[in-house]
């Protein structure tokens, strides 16, 4: 899951009450279907800064909720309203995410330098979506990496 470290970091998410946020904001449809079909509580979660000097893996988290709807989508003050979506029948979703350990920032450029991981969504030419899935391989991979001491 991407997230811009201006809009909450890894470091934001570890100081807000039980290290949860909720993942608001996301307005693609692809990426959406991917959270709330795709994901279980208790999924790990791969919390990936981008949008800033050196994107990359920097902590593992966890599902900490079933999808449900973005109040942000009826907020006409936020960045994220959305005057097509009914409170009747959102538009949005989102699940709330639990930081379980910060890491060392495992970088967008040794991603791509692991030949064990050139299939990873994520570097995909052309994947630009802020939320995609990754493969049980790859998970296993990308811990051994960061010498993770989380297990989820």
């Amino acid at each position: 899951m991407k997230s811009e470290p201006s809009e909450v970091s890894v470091d934001d998410a570890l100081a807000a009450p039980k290290s949860t946020v909720a993942w608001t904001g996301v307005r693609n449809y692809q990426a959406r279907n991917f959270m709330r079909d795709g994901m279980r509580v208790g999924d790990g979660v791969l919390f990936y800064h981008s949008s800033c000097a050196e994107p990359g893996i920097v902590g593992i988290a966890r599902v900490a909720s079933t999808a449900y709807a973005d109040p942000t989508q009826f907020d006409a003050k936020s960045p994220y309203f959305d005057p097509k979506s009914q409170a009747e029948a959102p538009r949005w979703e989102l699940v709330d995410v639990q930081v379980v350990e910060k890491t060392r920032n495992l970088t967008l450029a040794e991603l791509r330098a692991s030949a064990d991981l050139q299939e990873l969504t994520v570097l995909k030419k052309g994947s630009r979506l802020s939320i995609t899935p990754v493969e049980p391989k790859h998970w296993r991979l990308i811990l051994k990496k960061l010498g993770a001491h989380t297990q989820l």
